[in-house]
């Protein structure tokens, strides 16, 4: 046990006081419970999948993080890719040589493309220039 002293300040005319009186403090044990943040505060992002598919099963690319992933597709000619925007501000799929692009696809949007000839169609996303991908079609 520890002993404290409560003190207290009285002012009498313009003199200042200081009256102590001795204490008996007890110290108990309590268990706090270890505080869990709601999911809504959780700091991990919830998995996304690394190469999702569109709603038909075709290959798919998403755009997260300011990367399309995969950043590299091959595919078999006639077949439609869909990109799908995970990110939180717009972006497009354009294609370097302008064979296609995108209008500004907002979070959660998507976009597709069929490519019915074989060749490499190299893109990028005409807000971000950095960002770009490529589709070899066979």
């Amino acid at each position: 046990m520890w002993g404290f002293a409560v003190c207290g300040l009285i002012l009498v005319g313009s003199v200042l006081l200081v009256a102590c009186a001795p204490q008996v403090a007890t110290v108990s044990s309590v268990a706090f419970a270890t505080p869990v943040p709601p999911a809504a505060l959780a700091t991990v992002p919830p998995p996304k999948p690394a190469h999702p598919t569109d709603a038909n099963g075709g290959p798919s690319v998403t755009i997260e993080n300011f990367n399309f992933v995969a950043a590299s597709l091959t595919v078999p000619a006639g077949t439609t890719v869909v990109w799908t925007n995970a990110d939180d501000i717009e972006h497009t799929v354009t294609a370097s040589d302008n064979s296609f692009s995108s209008s500004a696809i907002e979070p959660d949007g998507q976009f597709s493309y069929t490519f019915s000839t074989p060749g490499t169609y190299t893109y990028f996303c005409a807000i971000h220039p950095f960002m770009t991908g490529k589709v070899i079609v066979q």
